[in-house]
């Protein structure tokens, strides 16, 4: 070997090895989506689901790919079959295109796109309805490769029938049956005959959506396969990049791969494909960690999501009613969940896709507080449209237990032991601040729309319950309405309640700013701490020495965060929106 192939066959093993470290670190850092992906992708066993997928074109590929999806409940386990696949497909890719020497590094870019697909979702990934999605679409691409290749190490005079074989293989493979026909066509160049089968490729869609597929849209017909993020509110086209690219690398590996023996293509290939990932890949820490807090709460391990909300300084709305209940499960919920922050902020979320709690984890914040038939019913109105996943089945049996229906545990339960790694699943025990709160709630389906606003107005008129979890959760939500009336109605509650225990922090300052900025006819006297009251007076002082004229709410804030954004009278000042503080800047702020 010469000195030039011993260079290129460095440059070849080096640019191979960076992008396989590549893969490997995209596919760590993203195990908490492939987890959520496992925990919202429907697959049920049995005959039906199967025949409902087999009646639509790619129905086939799509139930294997909701079946391996299953697989991500070991996200690591189900991250190395997926790179197998991949690995697969850089192997007979080479094969299937005839790649020689540093030309072989090509197959690196159809691996980037299928990476690129499984990353970029972002908050897709709780609305979506394509099953099967995170596998599908590189099987699909894996038994074309196959078929290409044993296509072309067939004779000549056989590859009409191979063209005839991409037709008639539509149904299965959908979108890449056509995309074999025509790489087939690139790669050999076809005779007339050969041709007349290509122009048929045209009228594909158009005759199986006659012949067989007549009860579907003829837009679910054409392109089968092809995912399209759409919903009545939502188009993110963007999300189909990666697939559109794939199709457009296909076919130009076979036109010009030959002319691509250069001893750049290898790190070129390992290059394009890294920045075409990077580019195109969503990954914000707020998105990881709503799913994790997710996660341990479907487990109640609530000193995890304590520990996650801990660290992160603006959460989504999510994590904060997440945390709060964590906070009700392990104690201090008076005591520190101002100084953790209950401001929301919203998640980053460059697509059209609205994604609220409602999709994320409704059921799970309302079983916790005790709303049983709420959290049944927004089970169903999610899984009518995302399916019954994992997520939503194991929410409905935890449900069942909660209302002593084993008829529905059991119903759930056997649903979830036919899914790999669910075999010996049960629900957890209801707890008892669940058995507390449920009666606390009224016993009846509201129909009410699900909302922020919803849960928090709801849960701040418990506070005639005679329930001390119930009590404690009515004065904090009452707090956070910044809501004086019901504040004095749980606070009275409260404190009948927890007579002998320490008056907490939180509403104890709040006790201090509405005694003087909310005078109110009923009031209670309470002893309160000369330090905190102390520091509320400095709040106050501070306050009107920094705001200036013309400054924004969320400038005077984050002007005294550092110093007072444990308290909550920043909250109750700076939590709410306003737009522009104007020229009496003082009276305005106290107003």
């Amino acid at each position: 070997m010469n000195t030039k192939n011993k260079i290129s066959s460095i440059i070849l093993y080096v640019s191979l090895l960076v992008f396989v470290s590549f893969v490997v670190y995209i596919l760590y850092i993203n195990q908490e989506v492939f987890y959520t992906a496992h925990d919202r992708s429907e697959f049920i066993f049995g005959a039906p689901f199967f025949h409902t997928l087999l009646s639509k074109p790619f129905g086939l590929m799509q139930y294997v790919g909701a079946w391996l999806t299953q697989l991500f409940c070991r996200p690591a386990f189900g991250s190395a079959v997926l790179a197998a696949i991949w690995a697969l497909i850089f192997l007979v890719g080479i094969k299937a295109f005839r790649l020689q020497g540093s030309a072989s590094a090509l197959m690196l870019l159809p691996v980037a796109c299928l990476l690129t697909s499984v990353v970029d979702l972002g908050y897709w990934i709780y609305v979506s309805t394509i099953r099967g999605y995170w596998f599908s679409q590189s099987v699909g691409y894996l038994v074309m490769l196959l078929l290409l290749w044993a296509a072309r190490c067939t004779p000549r005079k056989w590859h009409l029938v191979w063209y005839l074989i991409g037709v008639c293989l539509y149904p299965v493979l959908g979108w890449f049956a056509l995309l074999f026909v025509l790489c087939l066509a690139v790669a050999e160049k076809p005779t007339w005959r050969e041709f007349l089968a290509i122009v048929l490729l045209i009228f594909t869609a158009y005759i199986w959506h006659t012949q067989y597929y007549s009860n579907l849209r003829a837009d679910a017909v054409v392109m089968a396969g092809l995912p399209r993020f759409i919903t009545p509110s939502d188009n993110t086209p963007h999300l189909t990049y990666p697939f559109w690219a794939l199709g457009i690398v296909s076919v130009l590996i076979p036109l010009f791969g030959k002319n691509l023996e250069k001893w750049f293509v290898p790190a070129l290939s390992a290059v394009a494909g890294i920045v075409f990932t990077c580019s195109l890949m969503y990954h914000d820490q707020n998105y990881i960690d709503e799913m994790r807090m997710v996660r341990y709460a479907e487990d109640d391990n609530w000193k995890e999501v304590l520990q996650i909300a801990e660290g992160n300084q603006k959460p989504t709305s999510t994590m904060l009613f997440l945390r709060n209940i964590a906070l009700m499960n392990e104690g201090g919920l008076l005591d520190r969940s101002f100084k953790l922050g209950n401001c929301s902020y919203p998640p980053y979320n460059p697509d059209s896709v609205h994604s609220s709690l409602f999709d994320i984890a409704s059921p799970l914040v309302y079983y916790n507080y005790g709303m049983t038939n709420e959290a049944i019913r927004l089970d169903f109105e999610n899984a009518i449209q995302a399916g019954f996943t994992p997520f939503y089945l194991k929410m409905l049996a935890r449900c069942g237990v909660a209302m002593g229906d084993q008829e529905l545990v059991e119903r759930y339960t056997t649903l979830l032991h036919h899914m790999p790694f669910y075999g010996d699943w049960q629900p957890a025990p209801v707890t008892e601040k669940i058995k507390e709160l449920e009666k606390a709630y009224p016993d009846e389906i509201t129909g009410v729309e699900n909302s922020d606003s919803y849960i928090v107005n709801g849960i701040s008129l418990w506070y005639e319950s005679d329930s001390k979890v119930a009590s404690e959760q009515a004065l904090l939500y009452a707090m956070m309405r910044c809501d004086s009336r019901r504040y004095w109605a749980a606070l009275r509650n409260y404190v009948k309640l927890h007579l002998d225990e320490t008056f907490p922090l939180h509403a104890e300052e709040a006790y201090i700013l509405y005694m003087d900025k909310a005078p109110e006819e009923k009031r209670m006297m309470l002893p309160v701490e000369k330090s905190v009251y102390e520091r509320y007076k400095q709040f106050w002082a501070t306050l009107e020495s920094n705001a200036k004229p013309g400054m924004t709410i969320e400038e005077v804030g984050e002007m005294m965060r550092a110093d007072f954004g444990d308290t909550y009278w920043w909250y109750n000042i700076f939590g709410r929106k306003i737009p522009v503080i104007n020229g009496n800047i003082g009276h305005e702020v106290h107003s």
